[in-house]
């Protein structure tokens, strides 16, 4: 890796940092909450996704993204691209905690993306699952996270929605609201 690429992959590092830590600032998660990511490092290069995996570039996003989760007690599913059916990799110990399936597929960089593959090489004892309900997630290049998360989705504004080249969307889940105009609501549930 030359001297350029090292300090572009620094700064990558730090503007993942600085998503989460927005993210985290504003997204009501409580320790022990699932937070699903979609990765796709040919967004973060400035390509079209699916075109250019970068598997250092997944490792970098990654690893930056993962600390400072786990420093917050904030479980993590990292979802894979399309060719994985969006299959999700995730620590063994959650799968079983949150109740998932585990379905037996090991992500490469060009079947299951270079984000998620990161994943699996960083995780203790890392397992896929095919579906889950996340308390809130962040999506990196348009990887269309959504239908990893719980019903009811709200938006997470950040100040600096972007990695690299690839666009940011971050969201949240609340309770569903139920009983209509004479309902009273619990605003801790926000």
């Amino acid at each position: 890796m030359s001297g350029c690429e090292k300090a572009n992959y620094e700064k990558i590092k730090e503007e993942a940092k600085r998503v989460v830590t927005e993210f985290l600032e504003q997204a009501k998660l409580k320790k022990g909450n699932l937070v699903v990511i979609g990765c796709s490092t040919s967004e973060v290069t400035g390509q079209q996704i699916g075109s250019y995996s970068n598997a250092e570039l997944g490792e970098a996003v990654f690893v930056a993204m993962y600390e400072e989760l786990n420093r917050a007690g904030v479980a993590v599913a990292a979802q894979c691209c399309e060719h994985l059916n969006r299959a999700l990799i995730m620590t063994e110990a959650d799968a079983e905690r949150f109740g998932y399936e585990i379905v037996n597929v090991v992500p490469q960089p060009k079947a299951g993306g270079s984000f998620s593959t990161a994943a699996w090489r960083y995780m203790d004892h890392p397992v896929a699952v095919e579906r889950i309900q996340a308390h809130a997630g962040i999506d990196i290049g348009d990887t269309l996270i959504g239908m990893h998360l719980r019903p009811v989705a709200v938006p997470v504004r950040i100040e600096h929605p972007v990695i690299g080249g690839a666009h940011i969307v971050c969201a949240r889940t609340r309770a569903k609201y139920i009983g209509g105009g004479r309902a009273f609501y619990n605003d801790d549930l926000e």
